[in-house]
């Protein structure tokens, strides 16, 4: 049987956490020996395993993921929002004996003091065939996670736009050469989960010699499925009659990746639309984030603050007779998947791997990029389609075509059983 180890710093938090466990489960399903082994464990699922043994460890982890955060502040300009990561810490993975049983290591999100340049570098020594799926940009630049129109990763790194001490010698510079003498020496087959990210990859100077997969994230079709939305509207005490739009996580109007002023501006703009009564419709919002210091909606919003399981999670967006992400760059959000799958239609800019998901005027709508007008006459465009039955069909459709988890899991066992044979190893039948 075919044993596949998945490493990731975290069990679940964010989208690369999720889509880590969700691809673990999807192996799973198919008779696949797989395992998830992370660098700090919030949880306690047993089946999810972990690097630290003692509270004693897990203290040093959490003390070193903050301590990097901290220092970082000191390199970063004031009020950067954009995430970057430094190569200050680390761990050594290769003595765990999953990661030494392991046929195939697979990498998800592996940065806050967990695999830097030295022990990627170190995995070398297993001579195991190593498969990476890029949750965002970090891996090919000197310490951004997000890009946005920097386009330094296609040469090399240096000249930061986010770091207070910017020139050819950066610390930037300094974390690209480090990666790049630890890539000479691992050797890995990337998965991109979206074309934008693929497309990211072919031209970054870390990548040039790396192999290569576009496969999507999955999600468990079972739980993110339609439901009747009336139903699911009283069962979050949400008016029958209203035109609901449910948005994610809100952050505030300074954070550029979410493109939170540009949701903002696009309310305002339908509001004062006089064919838009604002007596029909309401704003829904998810996430994590106080409500204190949220700007004022111009519709009646209702915050449901973090929802804690996927059930629950699935119920709101079903709920929902729109989903609206202003995100500038975004890998494959799950957001878009979840949305999609419980068939509620999408309405969000033309960026990252969105469009892998949203088909414009299929099953959502796709706005230009940064266009607040373009982004209502979505919303516009939603609020009037004809047969809304149909477009959540679309929606539905879309997701259990390209995303279901058994689709996903079958290309995953290809890509492993492909990397294997390349290695020289002995190969396991699934």
């Amino acid at each position: 049987m075919l044993k596949v180890v998945h490493l990731n710093t975290y069990d679940g938090n964010g989208g690369a956490g999720k889509a880590c466990l969700r691809l673990n489960r999807a192996l799973l399903h198919e008779n696949i020996d797989s395992k998830v082994i992370v660098h700090y464990k919030f949880g306690k699922n047993p089946d999810i395993g972990t690097f630290n043994n003692t509270m004693l460890q897990k203290g040093y982890t959490a003390a070193t993921i903050v301590l990097e955060r901290v220092l970082g502040k000191r390199y970063l300009k004031p009020n950067m929002r954009t995430p970057f990561s430094f190569a200050w810490f680390g761990r050594s993975v290769t003595e765990h004996p999953d990661v030494k049983a392991a046929d195939i290591v697979h990498l998800h999100w592996v940065n806050h003091s967990f695999l830097n340049p030295t022990h990627l570098a170190e995995i070398a020594k297993l001579n195991k065939p190593v498969v990476w799926t890029f949750h965002d940009s970090n891996a090919f630049t000197g310490g951004c996670h997000v890009r946005y129109t920097c386009d330094h990763y296609q040469r090399e790194c240096g000249y930061c736009p986010l770091l207070k001490k910017s020139d050819a010698d950066d610390i930037s510079n300094k974390i690209w050469h480090q990666k790049n003498e630890a890539y000479k020496k691992l050797n890995f087959t990337i998965v991109a989960p979206s074309s934008w990210m693929l497309n990211s990859v072919l031209m970054s100077s870390l990548m040039k010699d790396k192999a290569i997969k576009q496969i999507p994230n999955t999600l468990d079709t079972g739980i993110f499925k339609p439901r009747d939305k009336k139903q699911a509207k009283a069962a979050l005490g949400l008016p029958p009659d209203k035109f609901i739009f449910l948005s994610g996580f809100m952050p505030s109007r300074k954070d550029l990746h979410k493109g939170t002023q540009y949701l903002m501006d696009s309310l305002e703009l339908l509001k004062a639309n006089r064919g838009v009564s604002a007596d029909d419709i309401e704003l829904v919002i998810f996430g994590n984030r106080g409500t204190d210091q949220l700007p004022v909606f111009p519709f009646k919003t209702t915050f449901l603050g973090t929802i804690g399981s996927e059930a629950k999670l699935a119920e709101c967006y079903a709920a929902a007779d729109a989903f609206l992400i202003p995100s500038l760059e975004d890998n494959l959000p799950y957001t878009v998947m979840e949305s999609l799958a419980c068939g509620t239609p999408v309405v969000a800019f033309t960026t990252g791997g969105i469009p892998d998901m949203v088909k414009h005027e299929h099953n959502g709508y796709l706005a230009e990029y940064k266009s607040a007008e373009s982004f209502t006459a979505g919303m516009e465009w939603v609020i009037a389609y004809a047969t809304q039955a149909q477009l959540q069909k679309q929606a539905r459709d879309t997701v259990m075509e390209y995303f279901s988890e058994q689709a996903v899991a079958k290309k995953h066992i290809k890509l492993y059983q492909q990397a294997i044979k390349s290695a020289g190893t002995v190969n396991s039948k699934a």
